[in-house]
């Protein structure tokens, strides 16, 4: 993530621990923060630990002097990049949703010239509450970003929706509102992760992945303004923040999943390390160790994208190839044979579980090899091209392009 300014707001609620982790977190990412505090936030979380977490002095008061104008509601404002108010109570919300300036947070997004993200953290009836939601619905048609929150277990002993996010899931959710929204209102159905094959209950062939670039890819889509769904086999990833997983085991169930889920989308993109066989003489029960070695028969699984490519209107279909040699040869043969407006080649002594990732980019332009850089790089840049070929396709598509 390019280093960003972010004014962190943290209002007076018990999610301000949270707070701390996720200063940690920006901070370890490159961000410079600068922490505004209300008063009732002080009482659950001192300043001096969020002093000592950013390297800066926490802001508290409106009437702060340091500034060399003393308008630090001013001088905080015009240097960020964005105001996260995280926890965001539901009195801030009303404040803001209201314009009211009586804090120097309130005071703060008023005066901001960025973004403003709120993630709202508060008991299950204050979300619920009408005048609390009618706040929300004036702050989003304002352009002010929400992240959650979420429902679960609360401090109140009750549970429901209400819960600030995790740290880490705001932290991931803060590069999307400086990603230009390249696929907004477009649907994103992607597959990632392996297969497995049962050869019998305990036993079964599978592929060397580790998802990763499929859910960097997946956060990449979402970064950009698409609803994405995720099809995944096993992995030990989370769940990217903001998408809807489909866990699937064969290759089977992923077609499955694929089929009932391709209608609604306008992209494809077919990350997953499908098992292109499955075991014909599988056994229900667990086989024993004999005198003979079992054989096992193979047959052919069908080919997920090949038939998504091939269906009357298909999807913008991307492809990925993973070869141990020959790799633009293979790519591009595998590109034609499928049909597909893209596909992305990469060496598997390179790829396989690791960061980072070196890919060409095959489509009917040619070919374009990005250095290596890491899988989330890699994934933009995916994005990129992908958003270039739907321009691309809808300057075709439309009136103007017909001559009569």
């Amino acid at each position: 993530m390019t280093s960003r300014r972010i004014v962190l707001g943290v209002c007076g609620g018990i999610a301000a621990y949270k707070s701390a982790e996720l200063t940690r977190l920006l901070i370890k990412a490159g961000h410079q923060v600068d922490v505004v505090m209300t008063a009732s936030a002080t009482r659950f979380v001192t300043p001096m630990t969020f002093q000592a977490l950013s390297g800066h002095a926490v802001y508290t008061d409106v009437w702060d002097e340091r500034p060399t104008n003393a308008m630090a509601h001013i001088d905080l404002s015009r240097r960020a990049d964005a105001l996260l108010l995280a926890p965001a109570t539901a009195n801030t919300l009303s404040k803001i949703a209201n314009g009211i300036c009586d804090d120097l947070i309130s005071t703060l997004a008023a005066a901001r010239t960025c973004p403003l993200i709120v993630a709202p953290a508060m008991n299950r009836q204050m979300w619920d509450n009408p005048p609390n939601q009618r706040n929300l619905a004036q702050l989003r048609a304002d352009g002010v970003t929400v992240f959650g929150p979420a429902s679960g277990d609360q401090a109140c002993g009750e549970v429901g929706p209400g819960r600030m996010l995790e740290a880490a899931e705001i932290a991931e959710l803060l590069e999307g509102v400086f990603t230009p929204k390249r696929l907004l209102g477009q649907r994103v159905l992607l597959t990632a992760g392996p297969t497995f094959e049962a050869i019998d209950a305990v036993r079964g062939i599978t592929n060397s992945s580790s998802g990763k670039m499929g859910y960097a890819l997946a956060r990449a889509c979402r970064d950009a303004g698409a609803e994405v769904v995720l099809i995944s086999g096993a992995t030990g990833l989370p769940s990217p923040v903001g998408i809807r997983r489909i866990d699937v085991v064969s290759a089977a169930d992923m077609r499955a999943a694929v089929l009932a889920e391709v209608g609604a989308s306008q992209i494809f993109i077919a990350v997953a390390a499908v098992s292109d066989y499955r075991v014909k003489n599988r056994s229900e029960h667990k086989l024993k160790k004999g005198a003979s070695v079992p054989v096992i028969e193979l047959e052919e699984n069908t080919d997920i994208l090949a038939e998504v490519a091939s269906l009357p209107c298909p999807p913008l279909c991307v492809g990925f190839a993973a070869e141990s040699e020959n790799l633009l040869e293979y790519a591009e043969s595998k590109r034609r044979r499928k049909r597909l407006p893209l596909l992305v080649a990469n060496l598997v002594q390179t790829a396989m579980g690791a960061d980072s990732n070196e890919v060409t980019l095959l489509d009917d332009a040619g070919a374009t090899a990005l250095p290596s850089m890491s899988k989330r790089d890699v994934a933009h840049a995916i994005v990129e091209r992908i958003a270039a070929l739907q321009e691309t396709v809808r300057r075709k598509d439309s009136p103007s392009a017909v001559r009569p």
